[in-house]
Formats: C-alpha cells, sequence, structure tokens
C-alpha cells in the first residue's frame, strides 16, 4: 500500500477535554503528530499572557491543533463522505493542513512578531517546504504534497471548498479554539452547539454552506465568537502583559545594539535583533527559553530591563484608563514629556494600545480585507448569504468595533519622588475618560 493510503494497525486515540476523543488512523497523520516540528508547539501556549488573566489557560497549540484536526476528520469521513460534491482525493490534503495550519506560531505569537516583524504564516510555510522533518514526511506522500498543504493554509489552493474548511468565517479552526479556550478560562461565552452545525454542513460547489435549518445554531455560534473576542482575546489586564512583554523584548534589541554588556548574554535573540535569523534559530525559540531569559534578566543592571522582567514574571503588571486617540492626542503628549521630567521613560511606561475585530461580514469586493460570506443552502436548492436572514447578524454585520487602551506604572506615580510632576499626570489621566 501506498503511503498515503496506509492505515496504522490499530487506531490512535487521544483523549480530549473538549471533544472527548481524538482519532487518527492514517500514518500520515500519525507520523506529523510525532515530528519535532509538531512536537515543539506543546511548549507555545494556545492564548499567550492570557493565563495571567485566566489561571487556567496554560493550554497549547498542541492541543489546539489535534482539535481542528479532530473536526475536519469528522466533517469528512462522517459528513461529506460519498457525497458526490466532495472530492475524496482531496482528504489527504485537508487533513494534514488541519493538523498543521498553526505549525509557525512562536512563542507568545504575536508580541513575537510585532518586536521583530516576523510573521508565523511564513514560518509555516518554510517548515512545510524546507529542510524539516515534518517536510520529508510530507514528500513521502509526493513530491509537491508540501507545497499543496502550504496553499490550503495560504488560501491560494485551487479548491477553495477545501481552503473553506480551514480558512473562513466558519471554519474548524475557529470552532475548536473558541470551545477549547472557553474551556480553559472556565468562561461559558464560547460554548455553541457544534453538534448541529457539523450535522447540517453540506460540500456545495466551491464552498462549504450551512443548511437553513442550522441558521440558530450559527447565530449562536458568531455570538459566541463575538463575546470572546472582548471578554478574553482582548481582555484589557492580558494587554497589559503583552505591552510589557513586547517592552522587555525592545528594550533587548535596543541593549544588543547599543554596545551593552550583559550579564545574561541574548544567545537566542542575536540572530533576530539583527534579521540574520534562519529557519533552525526560529524553531529554537520556545516560551520556555524565553520565560528562562525573562527570570535571568531580572538581575541585569540595566534598570528597565530588570523592571519589566520582573513586572511579567511575577505579573505587576501596567495600570490602563481608556484613550480616544482622536480626542486625546496631544494630551498624550503632554504626559510624555512630564513622565520625562518624573524621570520616568516613557518609550518603556507609558503605552498606548489598541484592538478591533469585525465579528461578521458579508463580501465586499476591493476593500483590504474581503471575507467569504457564511451561505445558507435553502430548502428548494438556491444559496442565500446569512445576514440576509438572520436579523440579529444583520445587527452586527460589517460593523467594526475597536478598543483603545493607555497603559502606564501605576505605583511609580504615587511614590514620594516629584511630586508635584506625578500629580498634574494623574490629574491628565483622570480627565475626560484619559
Amino acid at each position: 500500500m501506498d503511503y498515503a493510503n496506509q492505515k496504522l494497525a490499530e487506531e490512535k486515540v487521544f483523549k480530549d477535554p473538549v471533544h472527548r476523543y481524538i482519532h487518527v488512523r492514517d500514518q500520515v497523520i500519525w507520523d506529523l503528530i510525532n515530528a519535532r516540528e509538531f512536537q515543539r508547539m506543546r511548549r507555545i501556549k494556545q492564548l499567550g499572557t492570557s493565563y495571567l488573566v485566566f489561571h487556567g489557560a496554560e493550554h497549547s497549540r498542541f492541543s489546539h491543533s489535534l482539535g481542528v484536526y479532530e473536526i475536519v476528520r469528522r466533517i469528512l469521513d462522517d459528513i461529506f463522505h460519498g457525497r458526490p460534491e466532495w472530492d475524496e482525493s482531496e482528504r489527504l490534503v485537508v487533513l494534514c493542513a488541519a493538523l498543521l495550519h498553526d505549525l509557525g506560531h512562536g512563542p507568545f505569537s504575536h508580541s513575537f512578531e510585532k518586536v521583530f516583524n516576523v510573521d508565523h504564516e511564513d514560518f509555516t510555510r518554510e517548515i512545510l517546504q524546507g529542510d524539516t522533518e515534518v517536510n520529508s514526511i510530507l514528500k513521502k506522500v509526493a513530491p509537491d504534497f508540501p507545497k499543496k498543504v502550504a496553499e490550503v493554509i495560504g488560501k491560494t489552493y485551487a479548491n477553495k471548498q477545501v481552503v473553506s474548511l480551514i480558512s473562513s468565517q466558519i471554519d474548524a479552526d475557529r470552532m475548536d479554539y473558541l470551545q477549547r479556550d472557553a474551556y480553559y478560562t472556565g468562561v461559558s461565552y464560547g460554548h455553541f452547539d457544534m453538534e448541529r452545525i457539523l450535522r447540517v454542513m453540506r460540500p456545495f460547489e466551491d464552498q462549504v454552506v450551512i443548511k437553513s435549518s442550522g441558521m440558530h445554531a450559527v447565530e449562536d455560534y458568531i455570538m459566541s465568537r463575538y463575546q470572546m473576542y472582548w471578554q478574553v482575546y482582548f481582555h484589557p489586564v492580558a494587554r497589559s502583559a503583552e505591552v510589557i512583554l513586547r517592552k522587555i523584548l525592545q528594550r533587548a534589541k535596543y541593549l544588543s545594539g547599543h554596545g551593552y554588556k550583559f550579564e545574561q548574554p541574548p544567545t537566542h535573540f542575536l540572530a533576530f535583533f539583527d534579521r540574520s535569523f534562519t529557519l533552525k534559530d526560529y524553531l529554537a525559540l520556545d516560551e520556555g527559553v524565553l520565560m528562562t531569559y525573562f527570570q535571568l534578566w531580572i538581575t541585569e543592571r540595566d534598570p528597565i530591563l530588570s523592571d519589566l522582567c520582573d513586572r511579567f514574571v511575577n505579573r505587576r503588571l501596567f495600570q490602563y484608563v481608556d484613550f480616544d486617540p482622536g480626542k486625546d492626542y496631544k494630551k498624550l503628549g503632554e504626559l510624555a514629556q512630564l513622565f520625562q521630567k518624573a524621570g520616568i521613560d516613557p518609550e518603556y511606561y507609558l503605552i498606548d494600545d489598541s484592538t478591533s475585530d469585525l465579528p461578521y461580514d458579508f463580501y465586499r469586493p476591493g476593500e483590504e480585507e474581503e471575507r467569504l460570506p457564511i451561505h445558507l443552502l435553502m430548502p428548494n436548492g438556491d444559496i442565500k448569504e446569512l445576514s440576509r436572514l438572520s436579523q440579529i447578524v444583520d445587527g452586527i454585520s460589517g460593523k467594526r468595533r475597536t478598543d483603545y487602551k493607555l497603559y502606564f506604572p501605576a505605583e511609580l506615580l504615587i511614590d514620594g519622588k516629584k511630586k508635584e510632576i506625578k500629580q498634574q499626570i494623574l490629574e491628565l489621566l483622570r480627565e475626560g475618560g484619559v
């Protein structure tokens, strides 16, 4: 039997708190799970700094990736199998894409990406097509198979039906992380009737659609996503930790570029500081490595690096106030000057941060981020876009919500030094929402 169709002698089963069981029968999938690049995801948290707010949020991208794989496996094997609109030959490529879609994420992914101007999607493609164990496994299926998997994840694959299972407004990725993140954070927002949604999913031409009888389950899913973003993913305290994390990496990069002699040299970061990094350098990083440096840097001579690391490791986070960049831009400049006079570096201790989300949208040609809408399959065979039939979804379609916060170390503004200046800072922060 050729490798692509090879089955395990006995099915492997992972016990999972969200899906109960994750089933693996394909040899290719089992080999990918055991590849070192996939095992690395055990050491990358799914929710970054959110564990500093929700103490149960210690789950990894490894477990999420298994969950996405399992949802896709169930769709293909239980729902789509035997339907003429589904091409069975696409099964393995979409299963591999589901399993490997997050492979390129780095430690505290989004914060790391912002500081070093890298993109985890680029690294995913490199891992799939570079000199890696994952690549050697995929090439055993066919020489062009790694490229096909990369195209599915990158949303450039010719079969858009396949792509929509992994990347759409109702895909396996979202269906897993909403439920998994809700479970581990202990909140109720992310729960929805996935069983119902899976039962009413259908392959249709170049997309996946939902039978109209499942519309209310989809409404529930969209509202769950909306609540999770604002109650969990954009939690202002988790964002405070992200701000400090970014500033730690920026400070270490600045010191390295200005001749500072580290007591604990940032060996793992040097290639990122001068942008000479390779895929091997990237794969050598995980959150354990970063946390080790942060703990060691608490004792560095540089007071800013030492303080920021102590804040992150020991959860002494910044306070925050609402910030309107339109109204308060000048005030931010005044605050920065006052921080300087008070001996507090505003570059590291006065940070404005924003988050934004668009919970659902229909296709708007030419816009910066075009989104494929969710389509409902009507009893007569027609398809209709979800917001045309759902008043709930219509009410939030195309409505982007943005939240702005200003972060600062409150305790440094109440100590005894330079009291008058600090009092001015506090008064500005209290005025009109800033």
